[in-house]
């Protein structure tokens, strides 16, 4: 069995963490329930630690277990998003893993109608805020906030803003036609 640097790492952080409170290692067997001569032992590196023996340690110093070993702190979970210009839109990913169903921000500038395109893919749409112009085939929606839209976009498509005002969309693609599958109980028709 190899050596585990975090382990090996328990024994010196053992010993700082007795004198930095000026305890002996008498006092701390009295206070633990571990022999001095496992506790000399586990500070030298002689002895591995249990999670019996550090969990015993960790309450007698009053330090939590992953400071006692020295776990490293969890990772910044905020993803890091640089916005990108793309005909005039503004997009921010929300996602970083590539492939797979990519999720957006989107700002769509106000201006007139341009040409439909189309391409592999599904896209799904959910309009934060403003008003969006959706051109889908032969049909042309204006959509309010809240108001979310589904489409295969092979399908020629084009979208802008409805109002004098940029629209704020949420936007999830897929690349190779993954279907987004949000659950929503349709409106009932009036």
């Amino acid at each position: 069995m190899g050596h585990d640097p975090v382990l090996d790492a328990v024994g010196p952080r053992l010993r700082a963490l007795r004198r930095q409170r000026g305890a002996t290692l008498a006092e701390l067997s009295e206070a633990t329930g571990i022999s001095v001569s496992t506790l000399s032992r586990l500070e030298s590196g002689g002895r591995k630690p249990t999670l019996e023996l550090l969990l015993a340690l960790a309450r007698a110093h009053q330090v939590p277990l992953d400071e006692l070993i020295g776990a490293p702190a969890p990772g910044d979970p905020r993803i890091r998003v640089r916005p990108v210009q793309r005909n005039g839109r503004t997009l921010i990913p929300l996602t970083r893993q590539p492939g797979g169903i990519r999720a957006y921000k989107m700002i769509v500038p106000a201006g007139g109608p341009g040409d439909q395109k189309s391409h592999e893919g599904y896209e799904w749409m959910y309009v934060l805020s403003g008003r969006l112009r959706l051109r889908l085939g032969e049909h042309d929606f204006v959509m309010k906030p809240g108001e979310a839209a589904e489409f295969d976009t092979r399908t020629p498509h084009w979208f802008g803003s409805a109002g004098a005002e940029p629209a704020e969309v949420l936007v999830l693609f897929g690349p190779q036609g993954e279907r987004a599958h949000v659950r929503a109980r349709p409106r009932r028709a009036r």
